[in-house]
């Protein structure tokens, strides 16, 4: 291997180092590797044994991910994939116990900080969101943002954690933020699978990183394969680095540097490393490190074996390179150590990393065994005075005979026995029952918790501030009265900034952020590519390093093509670390009325069932609209607001308090009283329904009007149901197709709410086809609901339920 200087922990130079320090290091390094390579070997046998559900591991990437974690420095971020465990034990941020606590899936957050055990083995994060809802010092810490299992999912991320690095170097107004960023000099390091670069969202943030030259350092794991699929079938010249050579800077120009190193070359990628990291976190240049000839030794996962499509001939290349193996040797040709040393030290790393395992099993199993011990108490309690005696006996000695039983398996016995005894007195059962109800608790703590950050911070806790005027109170276009709206909270607050497709010289398409680029600069509204995925990733990042991001999607069709980063990645964030980790970002997007196939959708259906850990904001004008910007900017959670786009040269008065009244979200409004129909509706649509409204009094029909003006969450107060309590009759009017929003209301109302107890009528809803709209006005009328479709609903239903004081209309 070549003589190359490498760079050691903590940014010393081995050139400055004497040997044996030069050789502890490299010794401890290669100590490192082999404990992560054999918690790989180990955790695969565990998952075998079924004491664990599934594995998937680093094994054949430890030399690189050494090299790496020697450039890594507080403050840096890194957001990659699942094949990283050695970078995680090499920097600090995880550990062998608390790998193997994963593996088990511990909830109990002290043994897996990371995810409570909610994400299966490798997936890594940090905490940086303490229980109170506050930040930790982020530019003290190393930083790791959530896993995802997608392997390309968290490329968009990646570039605004890059992003935010470039915000907090080029802005004078955030330097007092010293918290989350020391002048901009954190790297964002990525790390990705060959094979996951034939992804768009790889290439989307490629380019997008390109563009803005910020500080990304993109580390590709090399090992010739995705799964079983070979590089020749997923990159074209079977070589990422060839393909983006496109990308490599030249003089006058932006770009990358692009780095090539052998995967199980120590040296070379320690030198390559300590070459790119400088480069980028110094003049925040973008770089790219393939790291070729890797191997994977137990193939992708638990799930199936590499030797099925894999060749002799490169089983046996994957074994002699295997980068532990030539990094050993290495050691030895150099005399920093002999065979004999290194055995033993391989013989205490196989020790360490079984007594880690063990001691991750025991803290899980001696948790549940005690929880054994107490239900098979109490169900051979429960048998000394119930009727099914040997019924209960046999499920406690079943219950006491698993080998290595779950939670699963105790409270499923508990719950048989309590079905089993139904008939017998309640005070014998109370002891089980009581039992059942904390474990209950305890579980959906352990399981369920946490969708939302849930803390006093929470936009949820924000109270009702009313809209004020005055004489003076002037109307205006509702895109200005959110102009104004913008403007006040971009003076107050430098934290905020807003990008998006035309946002920023022009203002964005409806004039929301009119000439607000000329008077707080183009690093705070901002224009971007035509790349929704990676303006949600680049909000999502700058939201998680402490900055205030509205990332705008022109249009609420175009949110499709960012449905897999709000999905997997940012809707999930809070849930998946427990509340460890926050990205309060805001999109907002407008929808619903205006022409065409690809401009009026409103899939509500979609954005309700994939984006759960949302708030889901429908306000019907721009005040509302305002109301509900002021109160997510006071909190943490991340939100869509969908404006109408209809709305935004109608006139509205002005609040004097346009930046300081809030809406409580989750917070319904009667917008009409009424008491014959309760009508629920939001958005464009209450426009349509508000003037049905006027001729259905003309044809005594009183109709109440409800506006719940957020989907997610729905209607806190029950306000529709006590309308219901009222009016016995229901109609849900959407602009989503059948099933879709529309579903989703009705089983808040008649199931949760207990609606359906108050009917005297069937409920109705009133749609959108299920096709797309097309375009022009008769094409909006022919398939989205319309005033005459309005009316004659509700006089139907009316009908049905006194025909005689309302006749048929057909």
């Amino acid at each position: 291997m070549p003589e190359t200087a490498t760079q050691a922990t903590g940014g010393a130079n081995a050139a400055e180092l004497s040997f044996d320090d030069f050789k502890k290091i490299v010794i401890d390094d290669y100590r490192v590797g082999y404990e992560s390579r054999q918690a790989s070997l180990l955790g695969r046998r565990e998952v075998l044994t079924g004491k664990a559900k599934f594995g998937i591991f680093g094994d054949g990437k430890e030399v690189a991910q050494l090299a790496m974690a020697k450039a890594f420095k507080p403050g840096d971020w890194r957001a990659g994939y699942y094949r990283d465990q050695t970078f995680m034990f090499a920097t600090g941020m995880s550990n062998l116990k608390e790998f193997f606590a994963q593996l088990y899936a511990n909830p109990d957050l002290e043994k897996d900080p990371a995810s409570a055990g909610r994400q299966m083995n490798c997936h890594y994060a940090t905490r940086y969101a303490n229980p109170d809802g506050s930040w930790v010092n982020q530019a003290e810490q190393m930083n790791c943002s959530a896993d995802i299992s997608t392997t390309g999912g968290h490329m968009p991320r990646l570039l605004g954690l890059a992003y935010a690095s470039k915000l907090y170097r080029e802005n004078p107004d955030l330097t007092e933020l010293k918290q989350f960023s020391v002048n901009g000099n954190e790297v964002a390091f990525g790390t990705i699978g060959n094979g996951s670069t034939s992804e768009g969202l790889f290439f989307e943030t490629f380019n997008a990183a390109g563009v803005l030259q910020v500080p990304i350092a993109i580390s590709v794991w090399d090992d010739a394969y995705a799964i079983s699929v070979p590089a020749s079938l997923q990159t074209t010249k079977e070589d990422i680095s060839e393909v983006l050579k496109g990308f490599q800077r030249e003089p006058g120009s932006n770009g990358y540097e692009i780095f090539k190193v052998r995967g199980w070359d120590y040296v070379a990628l320690c030198e390559t490393y300590a070459r790119a990291i400088d480069l980028c976190r110094t003049g925040h240049v973008p770089v790219l490190i393939h790291v070729t000839e890797m191997t994977q030794p137990q193939g992708h996962s638990t799930s199936g074996s590499h030797e099925r499509y894999k060749s002799k001939d490169r089983l046996s290349w994957e074994a002699e390179h295997d980068c532990l193996l030539q990094m050993r040797q290495w050691i030895i040709n150099s005399a920093m150590a002999t065979a004999e040393e290194i055995d033993e030290l391989e013989a205490a790393a196989k020790r360490t990393v079984r007594d880690a395992q063990r001691e991750a099993w025991e803290d899980l199993a001696g948790e549940i065994q005690t929880e054994v011990r107490q239900a098979v108490k109490i169900i051979n309690g429960l048998a000394v005075t119930a009727t099914p005696v040997a019924e209960l006996q046999e499920i406690a000695a079943q219950l006491e005979q698993y080998l290595d039983p779950g939670r699963k398996e105790v409270i499923a016995a508990a719950r048989k026995a309590l079905r089993l005894t139904v008939s017998d007195k309640q005070a014998q059962r109370r002891p089980l029952v009581q039992w059942l109800q904390q474990q209950a608790v305890d579980n959906d703590e352990r399981f369920n918790s946490k969708l939302f950050t849930d803390t006093p911070e929470s936009p949820l806790n924000t109270k009702a501030v009313a809209p004020e005027y005055n004489e003076d109170s002037r109307m205006m276009d509702g895109r200005e009265l959110l102009n104004v709206c913008f403007d006040i909270h971009f003076g107050r607050d430098p934290r905020l900034v807003a990008f998006g497709e035309d946002v920023g010289a022009i203002g964005d398409v409806n004039q929301g952020f009119a000439g607000l680029q000329a008077k707080y600069g183009i690093q705070r509204v901002t224009d971007t590519g035509i790349r929704e995925a990676t303006i949600i990733g680049q909000g999502m990042g700058l939201a998680m390093r402490g900055l205030k991001p509205i990332a705008e999607i022109q249009y609420l069709d175009y949110l499709l093509y960012a449905i897999t980063v709000l999905s997997d990645d940012l809707a999930s964030l809070s849930y998946r670390t427990r509340g460890g980790q926050k990205a309060p970002l805001i999109i907002r997007t407008r929808g619903h009325r205006l022409e065409g196939i690809w401009h009026s959708g409103s899939p509500l259906g979609v954005i309700l069932n994939t984006l759960r850990g949302l708030h889901i904001c429908v306000p019907r004008d721009m005040t509302q609209a305002a109301g509900l910007y002021n109160t997510l900017l006071k909190g943490d959670e991340p939100a869509i607001m969908i404006e109408c786009l209809n709305g935004y040269r109608l006139k509205e008065k002005l609040p004097t308090n346009v930046a300081d009244f809030t809406i409580p979200l989750g917070k319904a409004e009667i917008i009409q009283e009424g008491n014959d129909i309760t009508i629920i509706s939001y958005g464009s649509t209450l426009r349509i329904v508000m003037e049905a409204v006027q001729e259905l009094q003309v044809m005594g029909i009183d109709a109440e009007v409800i506006d719940p003006q957020t989907l997610y969450p729905f209607d806190r107060d029950e306000l529709c149901v006590s309308s219901l309590k009222k009016t016995n009759k229901l109609l849900i009017i959407d602009e989503d197709i059948q099933g879709g929003s529309s579903a989703y209301i009705l089983q808040k109302v008649l199931e949760q709410q207990k609606g359906y107890y108050y009917l005297d009528a069937e409920p109705h809803t009133l749609c959108a086809r299920e096709h797309r709209p097309p375009y022009g006005s008769d094409g909006d009328y022919f398939c989205k609901p319309s005033v005459d479709d309005v009316i004659e609903t509700v006089y139907t239903m009316m009908h049905e339920a006194n025909p005689g004081k309302y006749p048929a209309l057909y």
